[in-house]
């Protein structure tokens, strides 16, 4: 196919949202895929970045189902539709040889640090970053695999097992997933959320919810709430010697009792990107449906307004009709 000379797309610059008609497309780096975006999430990380949570310029978006147009180095890929992990590492510092790719020192991040997003038509990442969706699994079903494997790193970092005491604060876009997650390892979940419309979707999935929680019982605490208060939340209701995974990216600052933390015991483990391949298959085999999540859907021409129903309390999953 042959390619326009620019493309439109959702500009944010200065924590200042705009639709622009005419961006260049982006050149393409060695092993990396051109990728056309069909159908893209919007993330609390998106609605931060607005609010000035990194000083990003350029088109935002991380979470996609796109479709290949061109990748020199894995010429099989072209016409794939896949989706994508979004750190993109050197590969070559001692970070990246340690396994810690996600963190390495030099990387960029689609649509959050130096990488271009998929908030609109083309955007590129390195091949080796993509995964190719099963042919049975839908666009609106597969861009949900990364907030998804989010949802999964938790288990990769902390042990929950049946007898586990688990609270989650939060029933939000990240929280409704966490939430699905956390309940398929049999922990004694409960959902801590002030909003009556979440806790009527966690009891319609079966799930536990709250709007509070003893204080000092719970062995784990998984704060997604993205708010300040929520971390507040989770440091009272878990037990002394427990564990507070933080999963929420927010503009500002948190106030605490540090020596709180120090007497108690707490630990407090920061929690990000996770694991595609299962993400994937869990999506496929249908253990996990997200489409009860999606509140809306947008096309690109309505890309600030669909930002704005995204911002609204309460809000789940809303999507950006690219293609």
């Amino acid at each position: 196919m042959s390619l326009p000379p620019s493309f439109a797309g959702l500009w944010l610059e200065n924590a200042t949202l705009q639709l622009r008609r005419h961006l260049p497309l982006p050149d393409l780096a060695p092993g990396e895929a051109l990728i056309r975006t069909r159908l893209a999430g919007i993330c609390g990380t998106d609605l931060e970045l607005t609010r000035g949570y990194y000083p990003y310029a350029g088109v935002p978006g991380h979470e996609f189902v796109g479709q290949v147009v061109s990748c020199p180095d894995r010429p099989q890929l072209k016409g794939a539709r896949v989706v994508g992990e979004i750190n993109a590492a050197c590969h070559a510092c001692p970070t990246c040889a340690a396994g810690r790719t996600t963190h390495c020192p030099t990387r960029t991040v689609l649509g959050i640090v130096n990488r271009q997003g998929v908030f609109g038509r083309y955007f590129t990442l390195p091949a080796r970053n993509l995964h190719v969706v099963p042919d049975g699994l839908t666009d609106e079903v597969a861009v949900f695999t990364e907030p998804l494997a989010a949802a999964l790193r938790i288990l990769e970092q902390v042990q929950i097992s049946a007898d586990s005491r688990v609270c989650l604060v939060g029933a939000g876009r990240l929280g409704q997933l966490v939430a699905r997650v956390l309940h398929g390892t049999g922990c004694q979940l409960q959902v801590l959320d002030p909003s009556a419309r979440a806790r009527a979707s966690m009891q319609a999935a079966g799930i536990g919810a709250v709007d509070h929680v003893p204080p000092g019982e719970a062995d784990f605490v998984v704060e997604a709430s993205g708010s300040p208060a929520g971390f507040e939340a989770a440091r009272a209701a878990v037990r002394p010697g427990g564990t507070i995974v933080a999963k929420s990216t927010y503009h500002g600052q948190l106030t605490f009792d540090y020596s709180a933390l120090v007497v108690d015991e707490i630990t407090v483990v920061g929690s990000r990107c996770g694991p595609f391949a299962p993400a994937l298959e869990m999506l496929a085999s249908g253990a996990l449906d997200p489409t009860p999540l999606i509140q809306a859907r947008y096309g690109l021409d309505r890309g600030v307004a669909a930002m704005d129903e995204a911002a609204k309390p309460g809000a789940t999953k809303v999507l950006l009709e690219i293609d």
